[in-house]
């Protein structure tokens, strides 16, 4: 059996793409006359607390993922395709610098690199293998015969917990954790940032960022061109 490489896990959403590819699609999907201008109602009061600064930036994406599962359900799959596809195409180069490097380097190193997104796995997909990820995982959303969305997620329970997805590639794919790295910005990234030897917590928020001061993390951050390392 050959040699187990060594593995790196990002999150995609705000630690190397600098929005949410979720919030793009929906917003194309309402620019686009698939969803109703109305779905931007469930998110804007989040949106306006969060960019105003009076509430969490979890609230609004919250809201956002509540908005696009209220939508999605008789959308047709390849019109869905269509609108995923201009939106990668305009979109793949709005990365941060460090992560942007940082997967370059480990690439080069000869690392697996895997990719997770709590954003439909169309999306993901497309940009991660973009950036030149092994593997990527997003959330399944289901089709139906009539090749149209039935509203449906599929294996929720793996997406939702990173730290699965991170065993599974392992064990799938001769990996090792010797070595690895991983990196992540919110506390949903934690299971997964507890596993490998080398956990970096970039533009953390406030719950992930208490947890690496607990464990001794690196934190990173990037401001305009600008990276500091706490």
């Amino acid at each position: 059996m050959p040699k187990p490489r060594r593995v790196a896990i990002f999150d995609i959403d705000g630690t190397i793409f600098r929005s949410s590819l979720l919030i793009e699609i929906t917003e194309a999907l309402i620019d686009e006359g698939v969803f109703s201008p109305r779905t931007r109602n469930i998110y804007m009061k989040p949106y306006k607390n969060w960019s105003n600064r009076r509430d969490t930036y979890e609230k609004y994406i919250d809201s956002v993922v509540v908005a696009f599962l209220k939508n999605i359900k008789g959308v047709d799959y390849n019109v869905f395709t269509k609108i995923v596809r201009r939106v990668i195409n305009a979109k793949k180069d709005r990365v941060y610098r460090y992560t942007r490097d940082l997967v370059h380097d480990l690439k080069k190193k000869g690392f697996f690199l895997l990719a997770i997104s709590q954003s439909p796995k169309e999306l993901v997909q497309d940009f991660g293998y973009k950036m030149g990820f092994d593997k990527v995982y997003g959330r399944d959303y289901e089709v139906g015969k009539n090749n149209k969305f039935t509203g449906e997620i599929l294996s929720l329970e793996l997406i939702e917990n990173k730290s699965n997805i991170l065993k599974r590639a392992v064990e799938r794919n001769n990996l090792t954790l010797k070595g690895s790295y991983g990196v992540g910005d919110s506390e949903g990234d934690i299971t997964f940032l507890k596993m490998v030897d080398n956990p970096i917590c970039f533009n953390p928020n406030n719950k992930l960022y208490q947890q690496a001061k607990k464990h001794g993390w690196s934190v990173v951050v990037e401001r305009k061109d600008v990276v500091y390392k706490i």
